[in-house]
């Protein structure tokens, strides 16, 4: 049979609809995208985090669109009441979740599941809406291909804006907030379009008016929001913060002075960053003897490069920082000039924003005569992949015959399986190891690890005026107690990831107690 011949339509409204659908899928994604990051950076795992929101969130859309057969009358009105619950919740789900961790943490992950599910749900309810609106005029065939049609370029906008162009310029909560009040323009919209269907015409344009209202002031008091969350979480008074691509950088000011945190783990402490950057830097710089060209890969901070700089001989330093806007904030904010020494500013230096993982593949890569590896611990596959085997061997091809590379390698007290993994994963090169470690009170016991092709020798120097290393003390880093003597452990490949697994285990039953 063929299809009965569709009824004219009014234009306008086609278009009207269609757009919504565009803004609809838009919105929902960008709440997707938004609690998938916000799992990633409270909670670790951005995989784990980001697969289980997308999959909680595709079976609340399934249980959603199942739901819409029991809406069988005031289709417009079901519409724009559901618009409304979907502005309202999804937009407010990152300033939700942000004040949720700081002052009741133990209910984030229930919130964060309990929210996706019911953003999901609704989300799912729309667009079967949206179709049997539209239904009354377009036929079938034409009907499915445009509302996929828009519904596909609405999440292929906002899969691109978000990391790009969303949160560096708004950040998380200022994005949800603009979006659930792009969700309250459709109702508006709907409203409008349908104002001679609904029955309660006045009480539908209050509940607009108050759901704009509320987004709206939310929008004005978004940087309150989200200082007011961070100053519970912090402790200590937040002097600069900056969402970017990549990860959440807050610094705070205490009574032990300048704090770096990214995506909440602690970075350095002012008062004993010091300890950290002479253990992980002089022990290889000097043992090379004289060292030229030298590769800091992570250490957007600038403070491995302030230790590097510290050697006469050295003639070009190549900083390679994934996130511009560390080497940004640390390059220009006066306080981290002063701890960095204005090391990024120093002529030797160049500095590389780039993955340095595909920058060691580059062909115009030359060797090295010492490479200092400061990446975050691997909190993450994204991390992960920088500590196994596939990205050593990399390693290895750059650094020159005689030269060493020195790697920051977690706590070997508290997470020794970790620790003794990238041990392990380094050997499987063909790289010797020397492992060390030292104490740095804001961290306890740390653990570093020096790789290259011909033994490790004690320094016959080390330069003048450190704060924490001399001579006599450098032996001594190279023990370790029976509570962090070595262990069995497996390589970590990018097929397996095996250490970020260990590390959240070890890390996990810290932060439990």
């Amino acid at each position: 049979m063929s299809e009965p011949a569709a009824r004219t339509a009014p234009r306008p409204l086609d278009v009207a609809l269609l757009t919504s659908v565009f803004v609809i899928a838009a919105c929902g994604l960008l709440y997707e995208l938004a609690a998938g990051a916000l799992a990633s950076y409270l909670l670790g795992d951005s995989v784990l985090q980001f697969s289980t929101i997308i999959g909680t969130y595709l079976f609340a859309m399934g249980v959603g669109s199942w739901l819409s057969r029991y809406f069988e009358r005031q289709l417009p009105a079901h519409f724009l009441r559901i618009e409304l619950l979907v502005a309202l919740i999804g937009g407010s789900l990152p300033a939700v979740l942000f004040l949720a961790n700081a002052y009741v943490p133990g209910a984030f992950r229930v919130l964060l599941y309990g929210m996706v599910l019911l953003v999901g749900t609704l989300v799912g309810l729309e667009i079967p809406l949206v179709m049997r609106i539209l239904k009354r005029n377009v036929q079938l065939k034409d009907l499915v291909s445009q509302v996929l049609t828009f519904d596909y370029l609405g999440a292929l906008a906002v899969s691109l804006a978000f990391p790009l162009l969303l949160v560096p310029q708004l950040g998380l909560v200022r994005t949800g907030l603009l979006f659930g009040f792009m969700n309250a323009a459709v109702a508006v919209w709907a409203l409008w379009l349908f104002r001679h269907e609904l029955r309660r015409f006045g009480a539908h344009a209050l509940a607009c008016a108050a759901v704009l209202l509320a987004l709206g002031a939310g929008l004005i008091g978004a940087e309150h929001i989200t200082r007011f969350a961070e100053d519970k979480f912090y402790q200590d008074r937040i002097v600069a913060s900056h969402s970017s691509p990549y990860q959440r950088i807050v610094l705070t000011q205490g009574r032990l002075g300048l704090r770096l945190y990214l995506n909440g783990n602690l970075q350095f402490a002012e008062s004993d960053e010091y300890r950290y950057h002479e253990a992980l830097v002089h022990p290889a710089m000097a043992a090379h003897g004289a060292p030229r060209r030298v590769a800091v890969l992570g250490g957007g901070d600038g403070m491995a490069v302030r230790e590097i700089l510290k050697y006469p001989s050295v003639e070009s330093v190549t900083l390679v920082e994934l996130d511009p806007a560390m080497t940004r904030l640390f390059s220009e904010h006066p306080q981290l000039r002063r701890l960095n020494a204005g090391a990024l500013h120093d002529a030797r230096v160049q500095v590389v924003n780039e993955d340095a993982f595909q920058w060691l593949q580059r062909p115009d890569v030359a060797p090295f005569d010492v490479i200092v590896v400061d990446f975050p611990d691997p909190t993450n596959f994204a991390i992960g992949k920088l500590y196994t085997n596939s990205f050593y061997a990399l390693l290895d091809q750059h650094l020159a015959a005689s030269g060493y590379a020195v790697v920051q390698t977690t706590s070997p007290l508290i997470a020794r399986k970790s620790f003794w993994t990238v041990v392990a994963t380094l050997e499987s090169v063909g790289l010797g190891v020397t492992p060390y470690h030292a104490h740095v009170p804001s961290f306890g016991e740390w653990g570093f690890v020096i790789a290259g092709r011909r033994p490790w020798r004690l320094p016959p120097a080390l330069p003048a005026n450190l704060r924490f290393l001399d001579l006599a003390s450098v032996a001594p880093l190279t023990d370790f107690p029976r509570d962090m003597a070595r262990v069995p452990a497996e390589v970590n490949r990018l097929s397996n990831q095996v250490l970020v697994h260990t590390y959240e285990q070890e890390w996990g039953r810290v932060l439990a107690h």
